[in-house]
């Protein structure tokens, strides 16, 4: 069910909500969180909504998601309301801000939290520099952004120079599997310990480079980011380890002294990535690490 109300008030949405709760039986109950999504672009809406209702039904939760436009538009919130079929796992409430709305968007958010849940903040696109300054931020335990494609390297360095305790980004889950991949290889008992290491990925993937971050400082070795296919290099004198991408759900180890092997290494959905960041509410220490050892890295053409 769609509830569309133009032009309205924070205080006829929530009477509404309850409305459509008592009225259609909508599961509540046992909410763990509240999402909050924070969107600049209208067309990123609807692909957003999805991914959040999916992450939802492994962590049901109230979805609030604010949509901010034009500040020099006449100042309305125009806001929408998804329960059932439409919602997920959970309710999903739509704010756009038009006006000078959009420059007090924890305001208008902060009727619509649940009592006692921790919030957490994504930004399904570029995001903040510094997330936790952002008035969606600040009201978060923990902040998402991107991944951003534009500028990769500069925005992660942004990142690193802003970042707080609380922080992460859909870039980061999105190379779990290649993290726990290349971990597990170089524990061969015939591999010396590795002196230097190399990612290749295209020149706009931040995951790339935040893989070769987190090699930068788990080994404490020099890494080199090239611009190429999907793969990873970790050298010990002429001994290496690798891991490369030869389809989109398949990849090639290869180890010394073994043959080499074939292993499932799909990309990720945005949802997928999402409910695994939505899994942890602590602090991620491995990304701060990773986000820091980025800094360190080589990068050549």
């Amino acid at each position: 069910m769609i509830v569309d109300l133009p032009d309205t008030t924070t205080k006829n949405v929530i009477q509404r909500l309850y409305e459509v709760r008592e009225a259609g039986g909508a599961v509540t109950l046992g909410r763990v969180l509240t999402l909050v999504v924070g969107i600049g672009d209208e067309a990123d809406t609807e692909r957003s909504i999805e991914a959040a209702n999916e992450a939802s039904r492994e962590h049901p939760c109230r979805i609030i998601v604010v949509v901010h436009h034009s500040r020099s538009e006449r100042t309305v919130l125009d806001a929408q309301i998804r329960v059932g079929a439409d919602a997920g796992a959970s309710e999903v409430v739509v704010l756009r801000l038009h006006g000078a709305l959009s420059s007090h968007s924890d305001s208008v958010v902060t009727p619509f939290l649940l009592p006692d849940t921790p919030i957490v903040t994504w930004w399904p696109g570029d995001g903040p520099d510094v997330p936790r300054e952002d008035p969606l931020g600040r009201i978060a335990l923990r902040r998402i952004t991107g991944p951003s494609t534009a500028e990769p390297r500069g925005l992660l360095q942004r990142r690193w120079e802003g970042y707080a305790s609380g922080d992460t980004d859909l870039a980061w889950p999105a190379i779990t599997a290649w993290r726990a991949l290349l971990a597990t290889a170089i524990e061969h008992p015939e591999f010396s310990p590795i002196d230097r290491a190399e990612v290749t990925g295209p020149a706009d993937d931040p995951s790339a480079d935040l893989l070769a971050g987190w090699l930068a400082t788990a080994l404490d070795v020099p890494v080199t980011r090239r611009d190429g296919a999907e793969g990873a290099v970790l050298s010990s004198g002429d001994d290496t380890v690798s891991l490369v991408r030869v389809s989109d759900t398949v990849a090639v180890l290869s180890r010394p002294g073994e043959r080499d092997s074939r292993v499932a290494l799909s990309h990720r959905h945005e949802w997928d990535c999402l409910a695994e960041e939505l899994r942890r509410l602590d602090p991620d220490e491995i990304y701060e690490d990773a986000l820091a050892g980025a800094a360190r890295v080589a990068y050549e053409s």
